[in-house]
């Protein structure tokens, strides 16, 4: 089969390689339908996460089944489904308890265990789930997201009625306005410094948008006629995150869901609001819970099915598997604007 896999830094080559076999009996193999790329898939090519030389890389996917081991008996041949990339040891003490986001193994496909960009994909039965026939292939091959995002909405306590401020509007901040409604936001605030962004932040719902770049954004902050209850940090910019822990009134609480890949140095005054606001400050990593892979999963599907959650405005490039190189290159190297790119095996 044709795979895109990743040798060295920025050294990713479309080429052939072997197709996954059956070798458990809860094996299931997928044909790949479509394949996203994500913010962390740009780190790891740059060499700032772990993989094995010449892994099949990605992991955001949707696809139809293509074989299933004998004991697969929850979903069949020709089956459309997406699958959790998340691996888990299951045995560790984290594990046992249900909280598989903080397995000490954790790692997901693409990395230590051949990945999506290809035209097939094997994963555990446990990994894979069906699609209500109303959800695209699009949309499926951002359920993975999609969880990771309602895993940090979870751990907050909102309430409905709040006012929510997202910082930073990539593919995790755009689904982070949706799961704001869906939690029941009474108000959403959307911060970046990319206009087009903006735009489409409006698009899901945001009732205000504040390019930081262009204004002050205490300033614009302090327009708005409501505390903020819940502030959002999605970008993973050294400076954001910093930044995000003034937003939010005192008592309130920061999600933090954007991954940096650089080390964070934070200003004093930042740092205190910490401790003169008394605020909550929230970690949140992947997107797994029990019953494995979670109520992330089940949630994210159901809302996909609703219309609460859409995709397609996100999307700014369909490409074929074979433009991948040339595309990781061009966003690395910002050869051209992206939004979220999905890959057609």
């Amino acid at each position: 089969m044709k795979a895109l896999n990743l040798y060295h830094t920025e050294d990713l080559r479309y080429e052939d390689t072997s197709s996954p076999q059956i070798m458990a009996a809860d094996d299931v193999i997928i044909k790949v339908v479509a394949t996203g790329i994500c913010g962390s898939d740009i780190s790891r090519y740059k060499k700032l996460g772990p993989y094995q030389t010449g892994m099949t890389f990605g992991h955001e996917f949707s696809g139809i089944v293509e074989s299933i081991g004998s004991q697969v008996t929850h979903v069949q041949i020709g089956d459309a489904v997406t699958g959790c990339p998340a691996i888990v040891c299951h045995a560790c003490e984290q594990c046992e308890k249900g909280n598989y986001s903080r397995c000490a193994q954790l790692f997901v496909i693409g990395s230590y265990q051949p990945g999506c960009f290809a035209e097939y994909v094997k994963l555990s039965a446990s990994n894979v789930l069906k699609l209500p026939e109303n959800v695209d292939f699009d949309a499926a091959a951002m359920v993975e997201p999609s969880a990771v995002v309602a895993h940090g909405f979870y751990r907050t306590s909102m309430k409905p009625g709040a006012t929510v401020a997202i910082m930073g509007c990539g593919s995790i901040g755009l689904l982070a306005i949706q799961w704001s409604k869906i939690f029941g936001a009474a108000n959403i605030i959307a911060i970046d410094i990319d206009s087009h962004k903006l735009d489409i932040a409006q698009t899901f719902g945001a009732d205000y948008v504040i390019n930081s770049k262009n204004e002050n954004l205490d300033a614009a902050i302090a327009r708005i006629p409501f505390n903020i209850d819940v502030a959002v940090e999605s970008a993973g910019s050294p400076f954001t995150i910093g930044q995000v822990l003034t937003l939010p009134t005192k008592g309130g609480e920061v999600l933090l869901l954007g991954i940096p890949y650089s080390d964070i140095e934070m200003e004093r005054i930042h740092f205190e609001k910490i401790l003169r606001n008394e605020l909550n400050v929230i970690g949140s990593w992947n997107g797994l819970s029990a019953p494995f892979p979670g109520e992330e999963w089940s949630a994210t599907l159901h809302y996909m099915s609703t219309g609460d959650i859409k995709v397609a405005p996100m999307i700014s490039d369909r490409l074929e598997l074979k433009k991948g190189p040339e595309t990781f290159d061009a966003i690395v190297h910002k050869k051209k604007h992206f939004d979220k790119v999905m890959f057609y095996p």
